[in-house]
């Protein structure tokens, strides 16, 4: 099996293709997760938030009610080396009003340990911010003008000027012992975003450890002397060292690390689920 190689699921199968031309078809859902050295985090928790969006966007499809998405995942994890580091990407797609799975065996980029954030100085660029894949293009297009700025993800406000996510990670803070986030959509629509998997497993970590947890608005500005962290299932936990023209940014010392082997420790073999 070769790096980036494609597969399309049919038959109850993953069947290797050469080609998958963008153009023909509409992402409906994706997932991608760092598979390490046979090892995922939270596998569960990312195939039941494809299946939940793959769901709610393409119960009408022909064919989607008979694909097997669980049969689809555990084939497609069965294909990832129990060696090295990868980051898988599965999809839901359409095409002429019929639904397709596809596998995307890929190596995971260098894994980073910090990152650097820039404020998306347009309009939200996203059409359906709960679902992660429809806005796929558009995200990597708002975190590549942030690239060229020296940027690693760009961060999306509401209209207000409030934090809701970057277009690749989620984001955290801390308020001296205080870990906090944006609100949730449920409470304040105005900041619905995809419910990320970090995120989710952090802050239940914070409650297991007896961590005060706190949901606020906040603009860029708000965070001056914060300690700030971007969170995504690639990397884990980063903290943010730099915030381009934006506010400047603290670190209390070893919490980063005690918090990154925390997460590590949850680890569990590709085919388990994480109890």
């Amino acid at each position: 099996m070769r790096n980036g190689a494609l597969y399309r699921w049919a038959g109850g199968a993953l069947v290797a293709i050469d080609y998958c031309d963008p153009g023909e078809y509409r992402v409906e859902a994706m997932d991608s997760f760092l598979v390490t050295q046979g090892r995922t985090f939270a596998r569960e928790l990312h195939e039941s938030r494809f299946s939940d969006a793959a769901r709610q966007r393409c119960t009408e499809l022909d064919g989607f009610a008979t694909l097997g998405v669980e049969s689809f995942w555990d084939a497609a994890l069965a294909l990832v080396p129990a060696t090295g580091n990868w980051f898988p990407r599965l999809e839901l797609q359409s095409k002429d009003g019929a639904a397709h799975l596809l596998f995307r065996h890929r190596p995971a980029p260098e894994l980073a340990r910090s990152a650097v954030l820039a404020t998306h100085d347009r309009p939200d660029p996203r059409k359906t911010p709960g679902i992660k894949g429809p806005d796929v293009d558009a995200l990597l297009s708002a975190r590549t003008s942030a690239r060229l700025r020296g940027a690693d993800d760009a961060v999306i406000l509401t209209k207000d000027g409030f934090l809701v996510d970057g277009t690749t990670s989620a984001l955290a803070w801390w308020r001296g012992d205080i870990l906090c986030a944006p609100p949730i959509a449920e409470d304040a629509p105005e900041f619905e975003r995809v419910d990320s998997v970090t995120a989710r497993s952090l802050f239940a970590m914070a409650a297991a450890l007896g961590v005060e947890t706190h949901r606020e608005r906040a603009t860029p500005a708000d965070l001056d002397g914060a300690e700030v962290w971007a969170l995504g299932a690639l990397h884990g936990i980063r903290i943010v060292t730099s915030w381009i023209d934006g506010p400047t940014l603290a670190e209390k010392p070893g919490r980063l690390g005690l918090w990154r082997k925390r997460r590590e420790a949850l680890l569990k073999p590709k085919g388990a689920a994480t109890t």
